[in-house]
């Protein structure tokens, strides 16, 4: 297939979302893949930019085989990606993560910590504590969904189902307390002396300084593969970015550090006591990359604020926006949304159902 001589990709890169325009063309011709059921057929895939390749777990041009379910199924392994990404490093890995449960991900930091490459993790206060440490009654006083996601990781934690969680298990399965073991550094958002930032929701990595993986997907096998005790649940829609790029890295490392600090509490900075950060814009060899991070202070306009940058590329559209959000409330963007539909741009929209119709809703 011959590609489009000037090729570009723009990509707004928002903390924790994306919002894309890819210009292209894809061929939608069937292909049976070799070794796998009859049952799984793709599409050819889109060419990937050189600089910026994205990863979809509900792809139809990949598929590939779950690790804990071991079943066949549409889409990218995104915790592949992330392990291959963690196995290429040679100096630093440093993670910012809202959760990570993902075992294969937590031995891999493991390995390259016994290597002599310098680990660092974030993570959002809520999930600090390796699940298995919790007492039959700290795990009856979990609310509805908590007690749903215990029972999901005692089933794949406990391999030989003996209804019991063994040394051996825990320190194959229960992707914290490996990392705690191994002594990997690990910092939460209350690490600054507070009770927390009320939501650290990043989701990024940064690769010897010169790598970043970053996208919608919590690190986690739900989000990514799906519910273990349901085979039919293939996880929430979610994408990955792998960015090539040292100047990217650089506003991810300095993000980074200010949760980090200086291993002083007092020069640690989360949610809404960190600076203002504005939009940079990177120009790489074929794309364009604007990249802000959040939380901003109402006290600010909210132009200047994350919501407000997604705004104006929406204005920018001249014939069509297409959206895929988990969740859509913010009432200034549907305005925006209702504007450019009345200039006769197409509005798409693909909103996760259990999100759609709530009250808080935009839908």
């Amino acid at each position: 297939m011959d590609l489009p001589k000037n090729k570009a990709i723009a990509i707004g890169l928002l903390l924790g979302g994306l919002l894309g325009i890819m210009l292209g063309s894809v061929a939608l011709w069937r292909r049976p893949v070799q070794g796998q059921p009859a049952s799984i057929v793709l599409l050819d895939p889109l060419p990937q930019d050189t600089e910026v390749q994205v990863y979809f777990n509900h792809s139809q041009a990949a598929a590939y085989r779950e690790p804990y379910r071991q079943q066949y199924r549409l889409g990218d392994d995104l915790e592949q990606v992330v392990v291959t990404a963690i196995n290429s490093a040679q100096r630093s890995v440093d993670l910012a993560v809202h959760e990570l449960n993902l075992p294969q991900v937590a031995l891999a930091l493991k390995a390259k910590q016994q290597a002599g490459v310098k680990i660092r993790l974030i993570v959002e206060n809520s999930y600090r504590r390796p699940l298995s440490e919790l007492t039959p009654r700290q795990v009856q006083q979990l609310d509805e969904r908590g007690r749903q996601k215990y029972q999901d990781f005692v089933q794949i934690v406990d391999q030989n189902q003996n209804g019991q969680l063994e040394p051996s298990e825990i320190a194959a399965r229960d992707a914290m307390a490996i990392l705690q073991a191994a002594q990997i550094p690990i910092l939460d958002d209350t690490a600054d002396g507070s009770k927390g930032s009320g939501l650290m929701h990043n989701k990024f990595l940064i690769i010897d300084g010169r790598d970043v993986i970053t996208g919608s997907a919590n690190f986690t096998w739900s989000d990514i593969h799906g519910d273990f005790a349901t085979l039919e649940s293939q996880g929430n829609a979610n994408h990955l970015l792998k960015i090539e790029s040292p100047a990217v890295a650089q506003l991810y490392q300095q993000e980074f550090n200010l949760m980090w600090g200086k291993d002083n509490p007092a020069t640690r900075r989360f949610g809404l006591k960190k600076p203002y950060r504005a939009p940079r814009t990177l120009k790489l060899a074929s794309s364009q990359l604007t990249i802000q991070f959040s939380p901003t202070s109402t006290k600010l306009p909210w132009e200047q604020s994350v919501n407000g940058l997604i705004g104006r590329s929406l204005t920018q559209a001249k014939q069509q926006i297409d959206l895929a959000l988990f969740v859509f409330s913010e009432q200034q963007l549907s305005n925006l949304l209702e504007a450019e539909h009345t200039k006769g741009v197409q509005i798409r929209a693909l909103i996760e159902p259990s999100f759609a119709f709530r009250d808080y809703s935009e839908v």
